[in-house]
């Protein structure tokens, strides 16, 4: 008797330790979730389109303090639904200069924003709400602002190649956002951009209407028309328009082969997961060496 009352007690006290150790998962996986949400998000860099500063194998932490977590229904995303989008109080603001990682604004369409929630980019923002951009020569200026933007070591190569006329041996696309003949820019000629902020406004006019219709019609969930020279937003004629959200213009470090704003436009700030700060891990992609040199770099 006192050995059968022995051993069910100690098969009680396993299942204790087995359900106290099953408990200290649970809450350690719902701390893990909970600042994945609110304060940070690793991801891995698969191409070169950030070097030097990134580079293929990088591993980088993302704080999301700085423009707040976001909240919305992943499930509704992850079906191609377009869906509200709102932030958790954030700690900062988003400067020129900054990494950036997003997502792909463009899920399915060309002609349509939208969230796509399998597609990451990290680019350098090189503009932000309420700036006037512009490309000249290939280097990146912002009216009134006197600072360096972007890597200009690679927008002087890209002048260079441009200038002897070698883009096409570099594989360069040179015909840029919006891809429309009334508004014909380059990667090397490009603007004057205006750049929105929440509370902007723009008048209605033939080029206004090709260069923000997408950033319109996802704001307002509806169709944007024009009718020679009258705009339709369904069945509601608009002179002006003022904008709901704020928008920012990004680059790659490597000019001469990154997919960024130049060719795609506008990025809603909704779309940005957070700042990229730190290279926690660096793999070597042809050896899965660890490059040492770069662990725990800081991203300039």
């Amino acid at each position: 008797m006192k050995n059968r009352i022995e051993y069910w007690a100690s098969i009680k006290t396993g299942l204790d330790k087995l359900l106290s150790v099953a408990f200290s998962f649970c809450i350690l996986g719902i701390v893990w979730l909970l600042l994945q949400v609110t304060s940070f998000a690793s991801f891995k860099i698969p191409s070169d389109s950030m070097e030097p500063a990134l580079i293929a194998g990088d591993n980088i932490l993302v704080n999301k303090w700085v423009m707040g977590g976001r909240l919305f229904d992943i499930w509704e995303a992850a079906g191609g639904s377009q869906v509200d989008i709102s932030r958790l109080p954030g700690f900062g603001r988003i400067k020129r200069n900054d990494v950036l990682v997003f997502n792909f604004p463009y899920p399915a369409r060309w002609d349509s924003l939208g969230l796509n929630l399998k597609t990451y980019y990290v680019k350098r923002c090189v503009a932000v709400p309420g700036d006037t951009f512009e490309i000249r020569n290939a280097h990146y200026k912002v009216y009134g602002y006197k600072g360096t933007l972007g890597c200009v070591d690679s927008q002087d190569k890209l002048l260079q190649i441009l200038s002897i006329g070698e883009e096409r041996n570099w594989g360069i696309v040179m015909k840029g956002f919006p891809r429309d003949s009334l508004v014909n820019w380059t990667i090397k000629e490009f603007g004057p951009l205006y750049i929105p902020a929440k509370g902007g406004r723009i008048w209605m006019t033939p080029v206004n209407g090709v260069l923000y219709r997408n950033a319109i019609e996802w704001e307002q969930k509806k169709k944007l028309m024009q009718r020679g020279d009258i705009f339709l937003l369904d069945d509601s004629i608009i002179q002006e328009y003022q904008f709901k959200e704020d928008y920012y213009f990004v680059a790659g470090d490597k000019v001469m082969n990154s997919k960024d704003s130049r060719y795609w436009g506008l990025l809603p700030e909704k779309f940005i997961v957070g700042k990229a700060t730190l290279i926690w891990k660096s793999v070597d992609l042809n050896t899965d060496e660890i490059r040492w040199n770069r662990v725990f770099k800081r991203i300039e």
